[in-house]
């Protein structure tokens, strides 16, 4: 079958989504026939090209399609938008005149699954809409887009987006239970997450770039990746100011929208560092270094965001510090396995109880490494993606749904 995937980012884009999209595209494309419509590079990309209308590349067996969008630097709000509306206006009349089976859309630009619900309602072909940030939900929490006619109406358009899906991937129960609340059937919803790739062999934390990032701090608290809003960042760093005389500290390898905050608040703080992140060859290295590794969602975020990088710490066999709400589904799986500590993420002192009591049973630490190494084995990410793969093919083989009535809001529902 040939499968038509939108998402504006794709390598050489270095984005989470481009990385995922890459993955997803080249699973499928083992049985199928794939073409990836995607914008010219703008993610920090490791390659950049000159302006063009459209233009087709190969990559392995995927047919890449790039329309000619525009590449402003994306700290610039103005720049990141111009990006977004010129990949859509361009992406959709193209993505109507290429043949397809099936449409599957992500979540970049953050209206993605909107425009590829509406191929697919043109094309008369089935939907599949992979979320890997909840809209409108996200830019709202992160005071981006206040609540009002725009929200309101793009949460519209997003529920007819939802309803018209033969099939909704999710990262997360979480995630599956609020986009059933917003009106998609809940038979149609399923749950395929990032999960990692298990290496053979872990580096120990005497490795010099392990004991780099450690920072001379004799316990180390890390948190190893993006730095977005969505993270209990004051939490983790008044939590470090209560440290001092143990020997710990915090330490935040990566960047990200919030970065500058988290620099702010650690500035005169001398149990956190932060640093910046690292090439892909040396996160193995970076995720030795960690004595306990933090996953953090804030109050009201879980189900929007879902922190996939919680797999590859398992992955590395290494014990979690889930500063989430109780109800996440990173707070489910943490307990489930045993393989961490969760807390709540406006506590500051749970977080120190917590650090404390790790510092103070190497036993039970190693014990929930172990545990978390084992559990590593059920989100394997190859099984995961042939998971994706095969979800795809079902939604192909049961055709286009139609879409079912919108379900009337109750009284004061909110985004």
């Amino acid at each position: 079958m040939r499968v038509l995937l939108l998402n504006q980012y794709f390598p050489p884009d270095t984005a989470a989504t481009a990385r995922m999209a890459a993955l997803v595209a080249r699973s499928l494309a083992r049985r199928h026939r794939v073409t990836v419509l995607a914008g010219r590079p703008a993610y920090e990309p490791t390659e950049r090209h000159r302006p063009y209308l459209w233009r087709r590349e190969r990559q392995g067996h995927v047919t890449v399609e790039r329309v000619g969008s525009t590449t402003f630097a994306r700290y610039r709000m103005r720049g990141r938008l111009t990006n977004y509306l010129s990949y859509l206006a361009l992406a959709v009349p193209r993505a109507l005149a290429l043949d397809a089976d099936a449409v599957l859309a992500m979540t970049d630009p953050p209206v993605a699954g909107i425009a590829g619900a509406l191929v697919a309602a043109l094309r008369r072909r089935p939907f599949i809409y992979n979320i890997r940030d909840l809209y409108p939900d996200m830019a709202v929490a992160g005071g981006l887009l206040r609540p009002g006619l725009p929200a309101a109406c793009w949460e519209g358009l997003h529920r007819w987006a939802l309803r018209r899906a033969a099939r909704v991937v999710v990262l997360g129960d979480d995630v599956r239970r609020r986009v059933a609340a917003k009106g998609a059937d809940p038979r149609r919803v399923v749950v395929v997450r990032d999960g990692a790739p298990i290496p053979a062999e872990l580096p120990g934390r005497d490795h010099p770039l392990a004991r780099e990032v450690r920072c001379g701090f004799a316990f180390v608290v890390l948190h190893a990746g993006n730095l977005g809003f969505y993270g209990a960042w004051e939490t983790l760093v008044r939590a470090a100011a209560r440290l001092d005389g143990v020997g710990a500290g915090v330490v935040f390898v990566g960047a990200g929208a919030a970065a500058p905050t988290v620099r702010a608040l650690a500035a005169a703080n001398p149990r956190v560092r932060v640093l910046p992140f690292r090439p892909a060859s040396e996160v193995p290295y970076v995720l030795a270094a960690g004595d306990l590794h933090v996953v953090t969602i804030r109050p009201g975020l879980e189900g929007v965001v879902v922190p996939s990088k919680l797999y590859a710490i398992l992955a590395a066999g290494r014990p979690v510090l889930a500063v989430v709400p109780q109800g996440s589904d990173v707070a489910h799986i943490v307990r489930r396995y045993g393989c961490g500590i969760v807390v709540e993420p406006d506590s500051p002192e749970a977080v120190v109880q917590a650090v404390r009591e790790a510092m103070a049973s190497p036993d039970r630490l190693a014990a929930m490494a172990a545990r978390a190494r084992e559990a590593a084995r059920d989100f394997d990410q190859r099984a995961e993606l042939e998971r994706f793969v095969r979800v795809v093919e079902d939604a192909v083989g049961e055709g286009p749904p139609r879409a079912a009535a919108a379900p009337r809001p109750s009284q004061g529902e909110a985004l």
